[in-house]
């Protein structure tokens, strides 16, 4: 009898403390589809998906709308154009993925990169605001999307993760922080688009955009006219340059900064440290306020001597250039706010 309840005892304390392997299971963490792709298929994967969703959107734009935007838009005679366009847009990939941008950041800087050329195809050749609010939103969630499924997002962009991980000057993400820093953004890309369509862009759409069909929209340019437009460019600006910047840690290498003697040094190290002397937080500011003028200026050029009637390169290259002196300009800023 003893042994009897020794053994079922013994059977209880089993099944107290033994985990059945179906629940093992269950406790595992799912697996994402991130986490599926093997890693050297990734970034193919996301190219074609970004371009399967670009084609399929504009169809589907093109037939919601009556093709009002391909009314504008020439098509490419060339495969040498055929190949400039798409070839670009592979760019556009690489950088973001090989920078190791995550969804939210390529997103900000497509925003910023075309949103110039559909301002001006709804504000000079009259192309209603909502097709070019939709086609702008083909363009940064074809390239955000494929980023989101196969890359998480970065610390910066989340708040429980930042906290967790003890990111350095994380109260800088706090919202009223990043609401001053939309805000200046926002200034900077008013003053310098309201001074360029006074000043600038009339005689360039006169001259060059020979298809323009009114250029009262610059005559009547105000700041509050643009306000609802630069506000959407001062907060992408803010959220790809200003946040990654001002939560970037003081690093060793900062140390040898200190440490430059220029009477001692080479002439290739003097020239070095004038040119890339800076600490790594400033670096960071550096970089993505280039890339954000470059890919604006490339894509707004692109944009405008490929994709439209009778535009001229040198109207395309100022009209770019406008658009990539308030990105510059906006990092500047953005880049005191946020310095050490």
């Amino acid at each position: 009898m003893t042994s009897r309840r020794s053994a079922a005892a013994g059977d209880d304390d089993t099944a107290l403390t033994t985990i059945p392997s179906s629940l093992r299971e269950v406790q595992q963490p799912p697996r994402t589809f991130r986490d599926v792709v093997p890693r050297q298929a990734q970034f193919p994967l996301a190219v074609a998906t970004s371009f399967a969703m670009a084609s399929l959107g504009y169809s589907l734009l093109g037939e919601l709308t009556n093709g009002e935007l391909a009314a504008l838009s020439r098509s490419q005679d060339t495969w040498a154009e055929v190949s400039l366009l798409a070839g670009w847009r592979v760019i556009e990939l690489t950088l973001g993925w090989y920078g190791k941008l995550d969804s939210l950041d390529v997103a900000m800087l497509n925003l910023l990169a075309h949103g110039p050329h559909y301002y001006l195809l709804s504000t000079f050749y009259e192309l209603n605001w909502t097709i070019s609010a939709s086609a702008l939103a083909i363009d940064v969630l074809s390239i955000a999307v494929p980023f989101f499924l196969l890359r998480p997002l970065s610390t910066i962009h989340t708040p429980s993760a930042a906290a967790a991980a003890g990111l350095p000057n994380r109260e800088l993400l706090d919202l009223p922080l990043q609401t001053y820093t939309a805000a200046l953004s926002t200034g900077i890309y008013t003053v310098v688009l309201v001074l360029s369509l006074r000043f600038i862009l009339p005689r360039i759409l006169v001259v060059n955009y020979s298809g323009v069909p009114t250029l009262e929209p610059a005559y009547n340019a105000s700041y509050a006219a643009i306000l609802p437009v630069t506000t959407l460019f001062g907060i992408a600006a803010s959220t790809f340059i200003f946040a990654p910047f001002a939560t970037t840690a003081r690093a060793k290498e900062d140390d040898k900064l200190n440490e430059f003697d220029p009477v001692a040094a080479s002439l290739g190290e003097t020239v070095w440290w004038n040119v890339w002397g800076y600490t790594v937080k400033t670096k960071v500011v550096i970089r993505r306020t280039i890339v954000v003028a470059l890919v604006t200026a490339v894509n707004t050029f692109l944009a405008s001597s490929k994709t439209l009637y009778r535009v001229d390169a040198s109207g395309a290259a100022v009209y770019a250039g406008v658009w990539a002196f308030a990105a510059i300009c906006s990092g500047i800023g953005l880049g005191f706010v946020g310095g050490d």
